[in-house]
């Protein structure tokens, strides 16, 4: 979730101990390897189940390249076991490396990442699980106040990694709830916003994802208060989390949780259904 990180207080880097630069020279490699062998990253996605913008996003060093990411490509690219025998130290650093977030949002990075399930609504912007680069930058770059250009690029990054959660195995129960709106708020003009859609057509195809719009025209809706995630931690009850105005707050007594619960339940009662949520999306691409 989180839309807009907040700047009350000054970030501190992430533990410098070397992990962002390994990420990158691995995306680096990646790309030498997959131009030697004459693919574009489209087909390289292809080849190894997955996007194209994953593809770009690990070779320009914004996206984590997960493990068995790595093995899949060493295959394809037929690099000899190079990007392999990285796969132990990527684990490593996966697992000693602070989150790259803000300290106030570091608390639920942390519980996002290990969630057995997520489910989120949304009614001013695309969640931050489901936006893509241009869009993230789009939504970065206007908010105010403003931020510097290095600040940008680092919270567009951070944004991008958290979405890694996709790709775990076996997966988390996922759902999204978006207000019609969301999908009708052409941030970061006309392009980006056709891309955003196509983005969420993908995501909403994938069998580990519930996708589901919230018609402006209900009559009714309980949960005026604002945009919210439930979280399923590994281990431990659920957990909510909200943000307003840049005022995060991670709620974990359950009579509070239940409350949140109940209105995200009856919001996915009122909503279009997966399958009429896709149909609604691939009206607006202009595919019906």
């Amino acid at each position: 979730m989180a839309n807009a990180e907040r700047e009350e207080r000054p970030e501190r880097p992430a533990e410098s101990d070397g992990t962002a630069h390994l990420f990158r020279a691995l995306g680096k490699q990646i790309k030498v390897l997959r131009e030697r062998a004459g693919l574009s990253q489209r087909e390289l996605g292809l080849a190894t189940h997955c996007g194209e913008d994953l593809v770009s996003a690990v070779e320009r060093g914004v996206r984590t390249p997960q493990p068995d990411f790595l093995e899949r490509v060493d295959q394809v690219l037929d690099a000899g076991g190079v990007l392999v025998a990285a796969a132990g130290e990527v684990r490593e650093a996966l697992a000693r490396s602070r989150t790259r977030h803000p300290d106030w949002f570091r608390d639920f990075a942390r519980t996002e990442a290990e969630s057995l399930a997520l489910h989120e609504y949304s009614n001013q912007a695309v969640p931050g699980l489901l936006q893509t680069e241009d869009y993230a930058r789009a939504v970065f770059t206007r908010r105010r106040p403003l931020l510097n250009e290095e600040t940008v690029e680092k919270r567009v990054a951070d944004r991008l990694a958290r979405q890694s959660i996709f790709e775990r195995w076996p997966a988390p129960t996922f759902s999204f709830v978006l207000e019609e709106a969301v999908l009708q708020r052409p941030i970061g003009g006309r392009p980006v916003h056709m891309n955003q859609l196509r983005q969420l057509h993908h995501v909403g195809q994938m069998r580990t994802v519930e996708l589901q719009v919230m018609p402006t025209e209900r009559e009714e809706h309980p949960s005026m208060d604002g945009p919210f995630t439930l979280l399923t931690p590994k281990g431990r009850g659920e957990v909510a989390y909200t943000e307003v105005q840049g005022h995060a707050r991670l709620i974990t007594a359950p009579d509070e949780v239940r409350v949140v619960n109940e209105r995200y339940g009856i919001m996915r009662a009122q909503a279009l259904t997966p399958r009429e949520s896709l149909t609604l999306i691939e009206k607006m691409l202009g595919e019906r």
